[in-house]
């Protein structure tokens, strides 16, 4: 009977549930060492996609196996509480627009809307985690909106204020106008989209000169009216030309004059250049308060004029030249009403219509948008809470060259990258559903206290009260009395950035430093030995965390990290719901299974931080490739069990790939675990099962059987607990049919499940590289015949006559001859003849290049040297394989980079097919005599025979009754040769 992997899982599930297994494998663990985890807490108001399922299957896989090794693995589920995306399902709600509508609203309700919808697909996320197979606890997780979490938020804060690490400054910074509230640089870099937007090349006439005008050049139009001052590059070669027709004059970049003669069919020039001069001389020229030139370095040539409009406002640039320039004072520049993107045409209007817009072309570029709203940013000057981070780069960046990253490329060529150019951190956000900032201020700011507890602020504040929650709605009317005479000090209205939250998770989950054995918990859990998370969180979870761990402790908090890449549709497209382009995860999981889609997921590039193009077809891949060879491997097994009942009246009991496996996750290479498990299960299969299965079914007497037998239950026993990280359904489920099978002597104190033992240790003494080698050798052979026959599509039922392996090694020779008796077998040939006689068949040599390699060394040469190689003779290339380099037209080459083939000569029967892969050489006879086409009948007839068996639902220990009927002679000798077969 088929066996459908999907709903076995669903049955092992309800097993799990019944004997309480993940609570029952942290009772086992609780004396062993601790693997720490540090687990982003996701967010519950949106439904999980494959990202999830990705990011979960990632790190069940690694803390299933840390824990089989014998380690404590807590693993304890959070829930991501706050953050924009909340408030802005209730901005969309209610139709607000801006803070005046908030607190018309007010606060308390407005915060007890977002945290009525916090939770609202909590059982979704539960239901598809488990059904997932992930093992976590959802009894004790943790929300960044509880109290005792935010309360630890807090206590971080003010270690950093203490330190001198946080400061309020006045900075531009990206600005979501539909959130209204600046974003963090790494939250910008999450959201860049390509869009088309005007820009404006505008004159600006000279207060002292009215006749003479500068173009410059903005990309950012709506920003004109806040021009401050215009800027040029102190050493590029500016022009003053005169129009002819009009007798007015502009200054601009001399390299940008072409821009004036839009007239293509005028021959001559329409402007005179009347003087030349330097950015510096005319920043001399013009200087003043306001309204002047200003000199910079990031403008360039080849964009504009060569002259860029300055509004310090709204532009990061503009805003350090102004500064640096003295036009704004560092302290009291004030807020400026925002003008959103939409009044770029209105604004262009009005110069237009006065005559001082010279031209107003489109610009296709990449602009950052609201990774919420999805909605243009602009820049703006804000007045922000910020924790420093420039002074600690040295040290983020000696700790993350220590960890180990998978793949190293991210860390080096992205994080390290992004660290070394980091800005300072705007932790604060002018919102409402969030931590408040533990600022209490005066009036005027001179005055601060940071807070770092609700004992603290309590004492403080001589507030009476329980303070079960400490959001924005509870503690904004509380105020804290002055100790230097101003009055009573408010708390400042901004709460925290949510990454500030996610970067203080490895001690807010724990309700750091407050809970009882807190501090000491602390040192056993951090750093954290394993995080993984997707590629976007370079910016974002990796680098805050390391942010604020670098601040309290000087110590990064992660020693290894996995990042995956993004799972994208079929065609290479994002996944859509709209666009319908991907299978539908719970249809998935639902017809192939969860242990095909984690083994799916953790065998593709998505884990070596690329972009997989999920494909149905490959999940399915997995069941044909793994799942069911395992599984048919176990029921060969079985078979064989209840044979050995049947033949000896006996019950079998057992009397007694780990290696590379442990190699590949010491690496946290995920990505090579499934190969190692599919060769393993391969080797079982395709290659134990099929040279031994006359020793299984006792054709060499009992105890030949039972070693057999004891050998491939070992197999599978050890494949099992190997893929149990990987694929815990099957294991489990193959795992407890197996047992019955182990003497009770043998189990651990609790064995109900697989994932309640331990990793197999590689038995490292049964290792020997001279059988390894041997049957290597066996395999390529074997490989190379089938491939031989393939061609000639002769399939393996029918037997040749002979087939001859050339190879130069005399070791390797006596090998082959050893093992004789398996490939005759397996390629069902009658002779098998090994020779290093080359003459005697007439092997010719050619060689042909490896073009792209070849090419890329020789450069100038390789057109001579591609064009000689065919001439060479085949004794020219022998004699290269021995010397691994060759003189062609004057030019050494390897022999690495060629590419050597071995034929027979013409002289040879046209019957003799060859094959090889470099070493060997096996020339297969395909003469087929008629004695050998009747032997090949009667396997047909076998075959025909197991084929019915397997129709009809019997087993291998039940007895059949068959009968033909005799038409031809050939027929008859067929089936005399039958019956010296066995059928069981």
């Amino acid at each position: 009977m088929a066996i459908n992997f999907a709903r076995e899982e669903e049955a092992i599930l309800t097993y799990w549930k019944e004997i309480g297994a993940f609570e029952r494998l942290q009772q086992l663990s609780e004396d062993k060492p601790p693997y720490t985890f540090y687990d982003e807490p996701p967010f519950a108001t949106g439904l999980p996609h494959y990202a999830h399922l990705l990011v979960s299957t990632i790190k069940d896989c690694i803390c299933r196996y840390w824990a089989m090794k014998g380690h404590l693995v807590n693993r304890r589920f959070g829930w991501d509480t706050h953050r924009l995306p909340i408030e802005y399902e209730i901005d969309k709600k209610f139709g607000i627009t801006g803070k005046e509508a908030v607190e018309k609203l007010g606060i308390a309700q407005y915060n007890a809307e977002c945290k009525a919808i916090v939770m609202r697909y909590a059982d979704v996320w539960r239901e598809t985690i488990t059904r997932l197979g992930r093992w976590v606890d959802f009894e004790n997780d943790y929300k960044t909106m509880d109290a005792p979490s935010m309360e630890s938020v807090w206590w971080v804060f003010k270690q950093l204020f203490e330190k001198d690490a946080v400061y309020r400054g006045y900075k531009v910074m990206p600005y979501s106008t539909a959130l209204a509230t600046p974003l963090s640089n790494f939250e910008t870099a999450q959201n860049y989209k390509d869009r088309q937007d005007p820009t404006a090349i505008v004159n600006f006439p000279l207060v002292d000169d009215p006749e003479t005008c500068l173009f410059a050049w903005t990309t950012t139009p709506w920003t004109l009216p806040m021009n401050l001052a215009i800027a040029v590059n102190p050493d590029l070669d500016y022009v003053k030309v005169q129009d002819k027709k009009s007798g007015k004059s502009y200054i601009l970049l001399e390299s940008s004059l072409g821009m004036l003669n839009s007239d293509k069919n005028q021959k001559d020039s329409a402007y005179t250049v009347t003087e030349r001069f330097m950015g510096k001389e005319m920043y001399k020229k013009f200087r003043s308060k306001g309204f002047r030139f200003l000199t910079d370095s990031y403008v360039v040539a080849g964009e504009g004029v060569g002259l860029v409009h300055q509004a310090p406002a709204y532009g990061e640039e503009d805003y350090q030249i102004a500064m640096k320039a003295g036009i704004i004072p560092s302290r009291t520049f004030r807020r400026i009403l925002s003008m959103i993107m939409d009044a770029e045409r209105g604004i262009i209007k009005h110069p237009k219509s006065t005559g001082r817009l010279v031209q107003d072309p489109q610009i296709m570029h990449s602009y950052p948008h609201c990774p919420r709203s999805d909605t243009p940013l602009i820049y703006r000057a804000v007045s922000a809470w910020f924790v420093k981070t420039t002074p600690i780069i040295p040290d983020m960046l000696k700790m993350i060259d220590d960890s180990r990253w998978v793949l190293g490329f991210v860390k080096e060529k992205r994080f390290m990258n992004w660290i070394a150019n980091a800005h300072d951190w705007n932790v604060s956000r002018d919102r409402y559903w969030g931590t408040p900032l533990p600022l209490w201020v005066s009036e005027d700011y001179s005055e601060v206290i940071c807070v770092g507890s609700i004992k603290e602020l309590k004492e403080l504040s001589g507030y009476n009260g329980e303070l079960t929650d400490i959001h924005r709605d509870i503690i904004d009317e509380i105020t804290i009395p002055s100790r230097q005479g101003k009055g009573q000090l408010r708390r400042i209205s901004e709460v925290f950035d949510c990454w500030f939250e996610s970067g203080s998770m490895p001690y807010a989950s724990g309700h750091y430093p407050f809970e009882k054995d807190s501090v000491s918990s602390l040192a056993k859990i951090f750093p954290a030995d394993f995080i993984t998370e997707g590629l976007d969180q370079t910016r974002g979870w990796f680098y805050t965390i390391l942010v604020i761990g670098t601040h309290l402790f000087g110590v990064s908090p992660y020693r290894n990290c996995i990042i995956n890449g993004m799972v994208l549709a079929e065609d290479g497209k994002k996944m859509s719901k709209r666009l319908k382009n991907y299978p539908d995860p719970q249809y998935v999981i639902d017809t192939y299974g969860v242990d095909a889609l984690r083994l799916y997921l953790i065998n593709s590039p998505v884990v070596r931080a690329e972009s997989l193009r999920f494909k149905e077809s490959g999940v399915k891949e997995v069941i044909a490739k793994l799942l069911l060879p395992l599984w048919n491997s176990y029921k060969f097994f079985e078979g064989q069990v209840q044979l050995l009942k049947k033949t000896e009246g006996i019950d079998f009991v057992l009397v007694s790939l780990v290696k590379h496996i442990d190699e590949e996750m010491a690496e946290y290479r995920l990505y090579t675990v499934f190969p190692l498990i599919l060769n393993q299960i391969e080797a079982t299969t395709n290659w134990y099962i099929r040279f031994n299965r006359d020793r299984l079914k006792s054709s060499g007497g009992l105890q030949d059987t039972l070693h057999a037998l004891n050998t491939l239950f070992d197999v599978l026993f050890t494949i099992m607990h190997s893929i149990a990280p990987y694929a815990p359904f099957i294991a489990d489920k193959i795992y407890n049919l197996l047992l019955p099978f182990v003497p009770l002597s043998l189990l651990s104190e609790d064995h109900r499940s697989i994932h309640f033992s331990q990793f197999p240790i590689a038995k490292e003494k049964y290792f020997n590289e001279v059988i390894e080698c041997q049957v290597g050798g066996m395999q390529n052979i074997i490989e190379l015949g089938r491939n031989a026959r393939e061609r000639q599509a002769i399939g393996l039922k029918t037997p040749l006559k002979s087939l001859v392996v050339l190879h130069p090694g005399a070791t390797y020779l006596e090998d082959v001859q050893l093992l004789q008796e398996y490939i005759c077998r397996e390629l069902n040939i009658r002779d098998l003849i090994t020779t290093s006689d080359e003459a005697r068949y007439d092997v010719q040599y050619s060689v042909m290049a490896d073009f792209p390699v070849l090419g890329k060394k020789l450069k100038q040469n390789a057109k001579k040297v591609f064009a000689a190689l065919p001439k060479l003779s085949s004794e020219q290339v022998r004699q290269m394989t021995h010397d691994k380099r060759i003189t062609v037209e004057g030019v050494e080459v390897d022999a690495e980079d060629l590419v050597i083939r071995r034929s027979l000569g013409q002289d040879q029967a046209t019957t003799l097919e060859t094959s090889t892969d470099g070493e060997d050489l096996l020339i297969l006879n395909l003469e087929v005599s008629r004695e050998l086409k009747l032997e090949g009948l009667s396997r047909e007839v076998i075959n025909r025979v197991q084929k019915l068996r397997k129709k009809a639902g019997l087993a291998s220990t039940d007895d059949v009754k068959w009968s033909y009927l005799e038409e031809e002679q050939e027929v008859q000798r067929a089936t005399f040769l039958l019956r010296l077969c066995s059928l069981n």
